[in-house]
Parts: structure tokens; C-alpha cells; sequence
């Protein structure tokens, strides 16, 4: 049995606990044994993208305080992931004893379809969800982490689901965090297109690995009364 550590991001933890739980459930089926640390708090990302770089620091240190170095972990973002791998080195650059303790947590930090697909190369869950979706690639996800096809290799196995590719997947959906403050009429444009792309694709849902993408997709939809629903990778993946 493979251990891993789970790694839960601040709005699946606030926002949507059950993509979490859902998260626990994929990986027990796939055989591992699933740590999770309590006291683990936010990686950092939203003060590291406001320029508050001392206080994302010291949430970047507590990072690697609370998780093994030598034991996967698995997180179902590839926003949190990209950002723990990618931009954790612009914290550390004076100094080499965390640069090295980041590089030992690092390299076994996964996005949880990258860890499905391409570690333990398990790609069916048995799972059954007998709708039509689209999937939209969120831009840390395929940008900072990497992911495109494995999302996809996994909805390709589960029972009922037909997959279309909608215009433009690969477009930001407009949240960028604090992006969407800041730049309201800017984000609310790009929503409204990504949204107008789910449509005319004649899908059911948008599927999304990033909490925040399908917050922001799910509050437009819900505020202009658009037909169209919002889902985790991992609240699919789950329906067995």
C-alpha cells in the first residue's frame, strides 16, 4: 500500500470540503494509505501574488515544517502545486537549508491527476457520471504545474460521461485570485466568455481541477441564471 500526505488548498478546505473527502475516497481506491496533517494551513500563494512576500514565507516555512520530505503528497490543485514547486525558491534564495529542504518535499509534491495517471498509472475508478461535460484548463494548472491530457485520460474512463471540447479551453476563466478584485469589469468579461464557450459546447457542466475556477465560473452561472452546472475533477472521479 503507497502512503501518501494529502494536500488540501484553502478553498477546497473553506469552500468545498466534499471535493476534499471525495479526494480521500479516489485515493484509498487506487490503494494508498492517506495521511492527512491537521495542522496544515495555506501554502501562501494569495499573500506570495499580493507582494507580501514576508508573511508568504512564513506560511512557505510551515509548509515544509508540515510535510514529510520522503512520502508523496498529493493535493487536487495544480494552482497550489505549480506555486509550492515553482515560486517557493524566490523565498528561500539566502538560504540553502531550506533551498535543499524545498527541493526534498518538492520533487514528491503531485497534482492528484498527474499522481493518478502518470505514478500509480490508475486511470479507472469505476465511476459513473452519464452526462455531457467540457473541460476547462485552468491556467495554473497547465501553465506553473503542467497538466492537460490527464484530466482528460481519466474522464475518458468513466461510465456515461461524453466529453466535448469547448472554444478557447485553454483561456484564463478571469478569477487570477485577486485578479478578479482588482480588475472586476476585465474578470467578469473573461467569465462571461468562458461561460458563453461551456454553453455553445452543448455541455452539461464545466469540469475544473481548481476550486477557485469553479467558484468563479459557478457564481457567474448562478448570477445570470445560466443553465450550465460547475464540478471538481475529483467529485467525478468519486461516483462509484
Amino acid at each position: 500500500m503507497t502512503k501518501v500526505q494529502l494536500f488540501i488548498p484553502c478553498f477546497i478546505d473553506q469552500l468545498y470540503p466534499e471535493t476534499g473527502f471525495n479526494t480521500v475516497k479516489i485515493l484509498e481506491k487506487a490503494g494508498c494509505k492517506v495521511m492527512f496533517n491537521t495542522n496544515q494551513t495555506c501554502c501562501g500563494q494569495p499573500a506570495f501574488n499580493s507582494g507580501y512576500w514576508k508573511e508568504s514565507r512564513k506560511l512557505a516555512v510551515k509548509f515544509l515544517q508540515d510535510f514529510e520530505e520522503n512520502i508523496p503528497i498529493v493535493s487536487p490543485s495544480g494552482s497550489c502545486s505549480g506555486f509550492v514547486i515553482n515560486d517557493y525558491p524566490s523565498l528561500f534564495k539566502d538560504d540553502p537549508v531550506l533551498l535543499q529542504r524545498h527541493a526534498n518535499v518538492s520533487r514528491n509534491l503531485y497534482e492528484l491527476s498527474d499522481f493518478l495517471v502518470n505514478v500509480l498509472q490508475v486511470v479507472d475508478f469505476g465511476a459513473c457520471f452519464p452526462h455531457k461535460v467540457t473541460y476547462h484548463d485552468s491556467c495554473s494548472a497547465l501553465r506553473s504545474y503542467g497538466i492537460k491530457e490527464e484530466p482528460r485520460e481519466l474522464l475518458s474512463h468513466v461510465k456515461g460521461l461524453e466529453l466535448v471540447e469547448m472554444n478557447e479551453s485553454e483561456v484564463c476563466c478571469g478569477f487570477g485570485g485577486t485578479f478578479s478584485i482588482k480588475n472586476t469589469e476585465i474578470s467578469t468579461a473573461m467569465v462571461a466568455n468562458k461561460v458563453r464557450n461551456g454553453v455553445e459546447s452543448g455541455a452539461e457542466y464545466i469540469v475544473t481541477s481548481e476550486a477557485s475556477c469553479a467558484m468563479n465560473i459557478a457564481g457567474y452561472c448562478k448570477k445570470n441564471k445560466v443553465p450550465l452546472k460547475v464540478i471538481h475533477l475529483a467529485d467525478i472521479l468519486s461516483q462509484f
